[in-house]
């Protein structure tokens, strides 16, 4: 008998990624933890034969039990589940960064993307994808965050998470020397926007304080290494305070993070990939995971790539794939609950009264 979605625990689809990568093992190695399924119901989009030949590489997970299903609503509790994206023989070559592994991990990409904008489970979590022959077999996205955007509704933040360290980019995968160019005033006022929206609705956060980072060396020091500061990144600022956005800076990137000026953030607004990465990564270490905020889906990924060096060796830490399904599991839970508030006002006026705080409504991305 089929279950409509929401009549067992949170289904969580998982696409393989690089066949050749780590997304295998650690797929395999989060799930071979049986409190994982009591957590919510996996369900791996990809090849049953690809994670079979990895199991049999890895110590510790033959306790592992699975199943093969046809489509999402077949998925069993208390086991992994998984949908076969492919049937024919595919040459797995682990730590070989080739076409092939690119192909198939968008093979099941695509599969699991349908089967989340037609709401067959709640969240997805993408293992990694290599991004150098994505071209080349005709991906022609950067990378998962475009991609999710451009099969979904609503404008893409990436956004990531650790614990209650919180980094959103006002650019992703571009240039540095396209940066500049890119930044304007709109754009910087938008991911404001985006980031204070999905700070209340995904993480209930009610008055999120947001720093901004400044690009230039000192903030620009007043105009002395650059003028973004004083002509785009200021105005901007200004615009979202008075749009009721506790947004604050702009700040010294480099001494932002090594001061611990960020721990009285909610969240910090990066203007560019590695200003934003680079310090993030350092104080996450493993655990870190790459929100698409912004999005009426919930996708997140685990904050590294395909790591081929380590692929097939069993040594690859599971540790940011396992946080990334808690945490799709957590938002999911959290914008479910504040959706039914907004839905039944009477209910979060109670509680405001009961609680003794101000009224003030959560946004709905969807």
């Amino acid at each position: 008998m089929k279950k409509a979605l929401g009549e067992d625990k949170i289904r969580v689809g998982i696409s393989l990624g690089d066949i050749n990568g780590i997304g295998p093992e650690i797929i395999l190695k989060t799930f071979a933890d049986p409190m994982m399924l009591e957590l919510c119901t996996p369900i791996v989009y990809g090849s049953s034969k690809v994670l079979s030949f990895y199991k049999k590489t890895l110590d510790h997970v033959d306790q592992i039990n699975y199943q093969i299903i046809h489509q999402a609503d077949e998925a069993s509790l208390k086991k992994l589940n998984i949908i076969n994206c492919w049937q024919e023989e595919v040459k797995i070559e682990p730590g070989v960064s080739n076409e092939i592994g690119a192909q198939y991990a968008i093979k099941a990409l695509d599969k699991a993307m349908d089967d989340l904008n037609e709401r067959k489970i709640h969240c997805l979590v993408t293992a990694p994808i290599d991004k150098s022959h994505l071209l080349k077999i005709g991906f022609h996205f950067p990378g998962h965050t475009e991609y999710v955007a451009s099969k979904s509704n609503g404008e893409p933040l990436m956004l990531m998470v650790h614990e209650n360290l919180r980094v959103a980019l006002v650019t992703g995968h571009l240039r540095i020397k396209e940066v500049a160019d890119k930044l304007s005033e709109n754009l910087i006022l938008d991911k404001l926007n985006i980031l204070n929206d999905s700070l209340k609705l995904d993480f209930s956060i009610r008055k999120p304080k947001i720093a901004v980072l400044g690009l230039n060396p000192h903030a620009g020091d007043q105009g002395k290494f650059g003028n973004e500061e004083q002509q785009i990144i200021i105005p901007a600022i200004k615009k979202a305070f008075d749009r009721g956005i506790l947004a604050m800076g702009p700040f010294s990137a480099d001494g932002f993070f090594a001061s611990g000026n960020y721990k009285h953030y909610d969240a910090i607004l990066a203007m560019y990939h590695d200003q934003g990465l680079i310090p993030f990564k350092t104080i996450s270490g493993m655990a870190g995971v790459n929100y698409t905020a912004g999005l009426n889906v919930i996708r997140t990924s685990p904050d590294h790539g395909p790591a081929f060096d380590l692929a097939g060796k069993g040594i690859a830490s599971e540790e940011s794939f396992r946080q990334s399904v808690y945490i799709a599991m957590d938002i999911y839970a959290t914008r479910k609950s504040n959706q039914e508030l907004l839905k039944n006002p009477l209910k979060k006026l109670s509680n405001e009264i009961i609680e003794g705080k101000e009224d003030e409504s959560i946004p709905d991305t969807e």
